[in-house]
Parts: structure tokens; C-alpha cells; sequence
């Protein structure tokens, strides 16, 4: 007779847990001096909104000093930034945007 060992297998599932990131709102903010029309150009060429979506978005800034340009990833958000803020530079316009997290 031999005398052999069953050896029992065990099996563990790991539970991954996955979240989604973070989210923030890219905000724009109302000034004196940068015009309408590139504060549309910005929510257009940036944003990639359309231009009823551009001209909303910036009436929403121009009465409340504030509007959401778009809703993205942490480092999504700071770039786009980064982009609106050497724009608004080259172009000689204040133009200041923030993020806030959702």
C-alpha cells in the first residue's frame, strides 16, 4: 500500500477594487479686459465646444464671474489650464482659470 498525501489546492480570489479618479471642474473666470469673442475662442479651441455651448458658457462668466468650461481628470484639468493661461498671455488678456474638485 502506498501511502500517498492528497494535497489540497486553495484557491483565493483577490478582490480588486477599481475606482474611477477623481474629478474637477475647470472654471474660467470673469476680468475686465479679456474680450467675449476669446473667451469663445478659448471654450472652442480648448473646451472643444460648440459655439452655442462657447457663447452659453461665457455669458454664464460674464454674469456670475465665473462658468465650467469642462469637467475632466486631474491632469487633464492642469494642462488645459496651462494652455488657457499661455494663451491668454500671447495674447495680452488676464484671463485666469481654475479648477475645483467635484
Amino acid at each position: 500500500m502506498s501511502n500517498t498525501k492528497k494535497e489540497e489546492s486553495v484557491s483565493t480570489k483577490e478582490k480588486i477594487e477599481t475606482r474611477e479618479p477623481p474629478l474637477y471642474k475647470v472654471l474660467l473666470h470673469n476680468d475686465d479686459y479679456t474680450t467675449m469673442e476669446f473667451v469663445i475662442a478659448i471654450l472652442e479651441n480648448v473646451f472643444h465646444k460648440s459655439n452655442a455651448d462657447a457663447t452659453r458658457i461665457m455669458l454664464n462668466v460674464h454674469h456670475e464671474g465665473v462658468g465650467v468650461a469642462g469637467i475632466f481628470t486631474k491632469e487633464i484639468s492642469e494642462t488645459k489650464i496651462s494652455i488657457v493661461h499661455e494663451l491668454a498671455q500671447k495674447n495680452n488678456f488676464p484671463l485666469r482659470c481654475s479648477m475645483e474638485i467635484i
